[in-house]
């Protein structure tokens, strides 16, 4: 995996602030599953993995949704007859498809992309876009991003997934594709129409069987042809010709489009060490909190419920929680009530995972006082910690009892945001 544009390697060696001064003001991802079918039937039967899968009716009249990656060195690919692929690769194994499986994992996959961003547009149940626009001071690089993603998805399916990183939804759904399985490429806005350019045509967005013959007798077989051709030839092609021009030069305005709402704020924190005794679980569980309590204020959040997340080590997810009488965006609240779910756990780890989210949220209204008994002292004391923190930084403040166990976290560990409410399993609530 690695930075790539058409000058792989030279890419590769630019400075950060060289690629941070270049890239434009739009950071789209596009994230796409390898073999998405296949995979998840490896995942779940062991004795498939390293060998040719074809999920798929067992029919041979019937057509191969998805064809693992041992399986295609065969010639075998989507929508091709099973028979046909069982004649390529007689060794194949079929195997039926599970779609409440594949959509399980689908929303599994969805909810991490939504942590990363509230702009997620689905197309597919194994592919998305993001909108990371902005979002360098939470992730970091574009690169950087794509490298969290990445992460974050294989920690909670255990599956891979491939992801292009551009300032257009065009070239990103292109790069996704350019490494597979389990790549990483990165176009810097500056390097897509030549890194564009000496790729075939039938990379173009919308290029099928039937306009695919139609540029060949035009004479362009590149997306780079495309890019210089001239109007007149382009025109031959009706309106296509200026939609596939315009797609040839990087140019693709189109926004990511929300096709999942932000339900609750959430922090999830993997752990470098395993955590059994309840106080070190409370730590984790106080950072979360204190975490969702700023975001909460941040957006002007009210939240009128909290769910807790333990994952064992055996990566079992195990998840809590409750609806409140009185809406809450305190971090002391919030703990409050997540020391409260713990008591409801009938598993006594070790955990590698220690998360809190908060979820019905609602708008806050002006400064209204949310309860009668609202603790005033608490409230200026963390919107003081707020003002400071939004000057020197998040880690301009640390309590005491947190600094001996300040290294316990996962460096690529990732904050939850936006987070889906949706129940693990093993969920409970009331």
């Amino acid at each position: 995996m690695g930075l790539l544009g058409v000058a792989g390697p030279e890419a590769v060696r630019a400075p950060a602030r060289h690629r941070t001064r270049l890239w434009g003001a739009r950071i789209v991802v596009h994230a796409d599953m390898d073999a998405f079918y296949a995979a998840v039937e490896q995942l779940d039967d062991p004795s498939l993995r390293g060998r040719p899968v074809l999920v798929g009716p067992k029919s041979n009249r019937g057509v191969v949704l998805t064809a693992s990656y041992e399986a295609r060195p065969y010639g075998v690919a989507s929508a091709m007859p099973v028979g046909q692929a069982l004649r390529r690769c007689p060794d194949a194994i079929v195997v039926g498809p599970r779609f409440d499986r594949y959509q399980e994992i689908s929303s599994q996959v969805m909810d991490v992309l939504a942590d990363f961003s509230p702009r997620v547009e689905a197309l597919s149940m194994d592919e998305a876009f993001v909108d990371m626009t902005g979002a360098e001071r939470l992730f970091g690089s574009p690169r950087e991003m794509g490298s969290r993603i990445k992460r974050a998805v294989r920690e909670a399916t255990r599956l891979d997934i491939s992801v292009g990183v551009a300032s257009t939804k065009y070239v990103a759904k292109v790069a996704s594709d350019h490494d597979k399985p389990d790549g990483l490429t990165v176009v810097p806005p500056d390097r897509a129409r030549e890194w564009l350019a000496p790729l075939p045509v039938s990379r173009l967005w919308g290029a099928g069987r039937k306009t695919l013959p139609r540029l060949h007798a035009l004479g362009l077989m590149t997306i780079g042809d495309v890019a210089m051709a001239d109007a007149r030839v382009l025109g031959r092609l009706g309106s296509l010709g200026a939609h596939y021009h315009a797609l040839a030069n990087a140019r693709d305005p189109r926004p990511v489009r929300r096709t999942r709402l932000a339900k609750s704020i959430g922090s999830d924190r993997t752990l470098i060490a395993d955590v059994s005794r309840r106080e070190d679980i409370e730590m984790h569980l106080r950072r979360a909190a204190d975490r969702i309590g700023r975001r909460l204020r941040a957006k002007r959040y009210v939240a009128y419920g909290v769910r807790v997340r333990l994952k064992t080590h055996r990566f079992r997810m195990l998840t809590r929680q409750r609806k409140l009488r009185t809406p809450v965006d305190l971090g002391a609240e919030l703990l409050a009530a997540g020391q409260s779910l713990l008591n409801e756990f009938d598993d006594d780890g070790p955990f590698r995972l220690v998360g809190m989210a908060a979820f019905d949220l609602e708008e806050r209204r002006g400064d209204r006082q949310l309860d009668l008994f609202e603790d005033h002292a608490a409230r200026e004391l963390e919107t003081v910690v707020d003002d400071l923190m939004q000057r020197f930084g998040r880690g301009a403040l640390m309590r005491a009892r947190d600094l001996s166990d300040s290294a316990n976290v996962a460096g690529d560990g990732v904050n939850l945001d936006y987070l889906e409410a949706r129940e693990g399993t093993e969920a409970r609530g009331r």
